[in-house]
């Protein structure tokens, strides 16, 4: 089956997952994000017979593709939804992947919404079937709300003039397309970015609000931990500051543990350590960057659960 989707971080992610040492006489691993199959294929190709492989995901497009997928292997099941709903694969996991943000097919189909570079229905939801759209934000929510939104998802330092200018402009016609979206933003953008759309971050914010990507994030490294076996590991490739930050805070936290005095007789037993950190921060490779440059801003991070 052809994969519409280039996983980025390929064989460095499936590497480190299936590194892990549980001591697990049948592993299970969690594929959060599963996307069109890039790792989870792979996850499989790598899987010893006993093993088993859980995949999530909210689009149905993905649900349609994991479907073909289990049909083929056993070994694979799906669970539609979010990762933050981990407890619903089970427990005591051999490792969990997550690979975040919004993949290549839902940015390249103008009819999800999601690229102000293609003009579409204003939607931008990983799940379309449920739940608040782009459209339904930006024509609704009040000013005070969306600079809020620009300003703590985007990190736009014009959130306040661009809400005020979709305030401004919604008055007159409802907005209901990308393009609608993408003018209003670049025109109250007063210092547009070297190589950057003005309306990137804007159209990052709204993103990642409507689809709850960092409340999931967090949701999900609240309880990894719990569910994964001693032995066990996290990969997390992130794309952006926001999620990387969260990650990157929350396995140094778990890698140190309770901070006390130097010099105070404390064993790191009792520091309540619960993770160790595999190896450095990875990105992608010349080689992968020149066939895939969407994978500029990612990177990896890995932990293992020691306790």
């Amino acid at each position: 089956m052809a994969l519409a989707h280039q996983a980025v971080l390929l064989e460095e992610a499936v590497d480190a997952l299936m590194a892990a040492t549980t001591g697990l006489a049948d592993r299970v691993f969690v594929d959060g994000t599963f996307g069109r199959g890039g790792h989870s294929a792979r996850i499989l190709e790598r899987l010893p017979r006993e093993d088993r492989l859980v995949a999530f995901d909210k689009d149905p497009e993905a649900a349609r593709v994991a479907e073909e997928m289990v049909g083929t292997d056993s070994r694979l099941s799906f669970l539609r939804g979010s990762f933050a709903e981990l407890e619903r694969a089970g427990s005591n996991f051999s490792g969990v992947l997550l690979d975040l943000g919004v993949s290549s097919p839902q940015l390249d189909d103008r009819a999800r919404g999601f690229s102000f570079q293609l003009d579409g229905p204003l939607d931008m939801r990983m799940d379309p079937d449920g739940g608040e759209s782009a459209a339904d934000f930006v024509n609704t929510a009040s000013q005070q709300q969306m600079a809020s939104v620009f300003r703590d998802y985007g990190e736009e330092r014009y959130a306040k003039r661009i809400a005020s200018a979709i305030v401004a402009a919604r008055a007159s016609e409802s907005l209901v397309s990308t393009a609608q979206l993408a003018r209003i933003v670049s025109e109250a953008n007063p210092s547009w970015e070297k190589h950057k759309h003005p309306a990137t971050r804007v159209f990052q914010a709204i993103r990642i609000y409507i689809n709850h990507e960092l409340v999931d994030l967090e949701r999900l490294l609240g309880k990894v931990i719990d569910l994964l076996a001693v032995g066990g590991r996290l990969v997390v490739i992130s794309f952006h500051s926001l999620e990387d930050r969260l990650v990157k805070q929350f396995m140094r936290n778990e890698a140190r543990g309770i901070q006390v005095p130097r010099g105070l007789p404390v064993l790191d037993a009792d520091r309540g350590q619960r993770l160790r950190l595999v190896g450095k921060p990875l990105k992608a490779g010349d080689a992968e960057l020149e066939s895939n440059p969407r994978a500029r801003s990612a990177i990896m991070r890995v932990a293992e659960r020691i306790a």
